[in-house]
C-alpha cells in the first residue's frame, strides 16, 4: 500500500474529500516524524510503537573498492509491532480486520 492508496482508503471509509484525507494522513505522518526527531516514543495501542535507536560509529567497507569507511553514529527509526498486530497478521492473513466486541459488564452472568 502506498501513501496515495492510504489517502484513498481514508477518503472512502470516512466519506471525506481526497484533499481532507490527504491533510489527515500528512498530519499523522508529520506528527510521528516530529516526535521521533525530539526523541519521543509513539505508542499506538493495538498497532505498535515507534522510537529511535542509537547506532554506534563503526568502520565499514566500500563494496565497490573494498576501502575502509568511517560510518558515524546515528539515530534510526524503529517500529515494534504490538502482539495484537502480530496475531492479526499471522492468524488472519486473508480475513478482514474486525474490531473486538466491547467487554461484558462486570456483573453480567
Amino acid at each position: 500500500m502506498t501513501k496515495a492508496d492510504l489517502i484513498e482508503e481514508v477518503s472512502r471509509l470516512a466519506e471525506l474529500t481526497r484533499k481532507d484525507s490527504e491533510v489527515i494522513v500528512d498530519t499523522i505522518f508529520d506528527s510521528v516524524v516530529r516526535s521521533l526527531r525530539v526523541g519521543d516514543k509513539i505508542e499506538i495501542r493495538g498497532f505498535g510503537s515507534f522510537r529511535t535507536r542509537q547506532r554506534k560509529p563503526r568502520v565499514g567497507r566500500n563494496p565497490k573498492t573494498g576501502d575502509r569507511v568511517e560510518v558515524p553514529a546515528k539515530k534510526i527509526p524503529f517500529f515494534k509491532p504490538s502482539k495484537e498486530l502480530k496475531d492479526l497478521v499471522n492468524n488472519s492473513a486473508s480475513a478482514e480486520i474486525v474490531p473486538a466486541p466491547p467487554p461484558a459488564p462486570p456483573n453480567a452472568h
